[in-house]
């Protein structure tokens, strides 16, 4: 390790606050007993996105900025594989040892790397390492190797602002939470949840631990997987907004309890907890462990699901509650996420039509209650396409291009490529016309039966526009198809669109 600037530290008979010590990117070098009366830091460095140094003496020592003061050109002679300094904690006499949790390799492919773009054989340049941070933060690092009395913020007091004003406006439905993850720096998970918590006044009424709970919704954000265009923090925060927006809906806001809301919350930001940005039919062909373990039945939600149970578990979010209590808030936690399995859409939807039509779905009654929870996570996982469309063009790329990755993946390995994740016989309009017209368009229909409202005609209308221009693209490849075609008649070995592109 080589060290290029002479690096700001904290003085050794000074106290390191827990909180410091916890932040991401942080390295700490601690004792093998005790951290300044802190729990066992053999458990802080569990933390993602930190490196943690074990050693026999009693001092710690901090370094805030990693990008702008540490180069790592070699941790140790032992190479490593996948992308440097993302989940790797060092500790002494044990070389490295990666720390992704509940991720495991498939033929020979690891979870940690299917969207990874690095180079393993190009040394790491201080480039490559500071990119890593946004302009801001950088910006902070540089003024502390200069002058050395710079604070230690992370965002600027107009980015901190801007990031409260739009949180104000949390229950518009163009809200633009892009926008958010860049201002709060890529915590747009963790800010807007812990601010509904606040807003909800969940945290008196459960009497939650601020600690474990920012704790646990850290956890959150960093088991999604990054690497992954549409299965990660941002689309959890996406799908929390937007059930935030379903529960500020009349007939929910009026009827839902407290323990209700916590729970729709919860299962919002942990719905695909821990996606390994493929879908079930790949784990299942590829005889992963996981398929095993849930018998190929709704694999990834039941992975979800035991998956925020674990972390709840290990923040100790709720364990002031009563053990009964605590159990039948996971078991009900487990019931919406796994109400987001696709597969089962058709299953959910007929249930819901007959409640409709029989006009017999009682708020008062705690099942009918969960129920309409399940369809509203439901709407909102699947509600990109009723967004407007700067913000629902981009969703449509990012799960396209996650969806073509898996198909590279397949074909890489001899595989049978998935349907729609084949980049040459699909295109991002062909993918999302029909994603519209046999999934989003039943699912939103029904819930504007059950709740007519602006927000709902609202929803329908996006639909209907973000279809059209879909298909006004598809028709554009379509024509230049036939244009393409009639020119090269005599030409039978010219390059022509891929299939996907025509309009079926």
């Amino acid at each position: 390790m080589e060290v290029c600037y002479q690096l700001p530290v904290l003085p050794l008979d000074r106290p390191v606050p827990k909180h410091v010590l916890s932040r991401r990117g942080a390295i700490s070098f601690s004792s093998s007993s005790a951290l300044f009366g802190a729990p066992d830091p053999r458990q802080l460095s569990q933390r993602r996105g930190a490196i943690s140094y074990d050693s026999s003496d009693q001092t710690a020592l901090y370094i805030r900025m990693l990008g702008a003061c540490v180069i790592f050109r070699q941790l140790f002679t032992r190479p490593c594989c996948w992308c440097p300094l993302g989940d790797v904690r060092v500790r002494s006499c044990i070389s490295l040892e990666p720390e992704r949790r509940g991720s495991h390799p498939y033929l020979c492919v690891d979870f940690r790397i299917l969207h990874s773009r690095h180079d393993p054989a190009a040394p790491a340049s201080a480039y490559s390492v500071r990119r890593l941070l946004s302009f801001q933060r950088y910006l902070h690092s540089s003024r502390r190797l200069r002058c050395g009395s710079a604070p230690p913020h992370i965002l600027d007091d107009d980015y901190v602002g801007q990031a409260k004003c739009m949180l104000q406006r949390t229950g518009s439905w163009n809200f633009d939470i892009f926008l958010f993850d860049r201002l709060t720096n890529g915590n747009s998970l963790v800010t807007l949840t812990f601010h509904l918590f606040h807003h909800y006044g969940l945290i008196e009424l459960f009497q939650l631990d601020m600690v474990k709970l920012r704790r646990f919704l850290v956890m959150v954000q960093e088991d999604y997987h990054s690497q992954n265009p549409y299965h990660n923090a941002l689309h959890a925060a996406d799908v929390t907004q937007a059930m935030y927006c379903y529960l500020q809906e009349p007939k929910l806001s009026t009827s839902l309890s407290a323990c209700d809301i916590l729970l729709g919350l919860l299962a919002a930001a942990t719905h695909d907890l821990d996606h390994p940005g493929v879908n079930q039919p790949f784990l299942i062909k590829t005889n992963h462990h996981l398929a095993a373990l849930y018998k190929n039945t709704s694999v990834l939600e039941n992975h979800h699901w035991r998956s925020a149970v674990g972390l709840l578990r290990e923040s100790g979010l709720f364990s002031h509650l009563p053990a009964e209590d605590g159990l039948n808030m996971e078991k009900q936690l487990g019931s919406l996420i796994l109400a987001t399995d696709i597969s089962r859409q058709n299953e959910y939807l007929t249930k819901f039509r007959e409640h409709l039509e029989k006009d017999d779905l009682c708020m008062a009654n705690s099942s009918h209650r969960h129920f309409v929870l399940q369809m509203a996570l439901k709407c909102a996982d699947i509600c990109n396409p009723c967004r407007p469309w700067e913000l629902s063009k981009q969703w449509s790329e990012k799960v396209t291009e996650e969806f073509f990755h898996q198909g590279e993946i397949e074909k890489r390995h001899s595989l049978e490529v998935s349907p729609l994740c084949d980049s040459q016989t699909n295109t991002v309009g062909s993918i999302q016309t029909g994603f519209m017209t046999y999934v989003v368009e039943p699912l939103f229909a029904e819930w504007a039966r059950f709740s007519d409202t602006r927000l709902s005609r609202t929803m329908l209308g996006y639909l209907a526009l973000n279809k059209a221009g879909w298909s006004g693209a598809l028709q554009e490849l379509g024509g230049g198809l036939d244009e393409g075609t009639e020119a090269s008649a005599e030409e039978p070995d010219s390059t022509a669109l891929p299939q996907g592109s025509q309009r079926s």
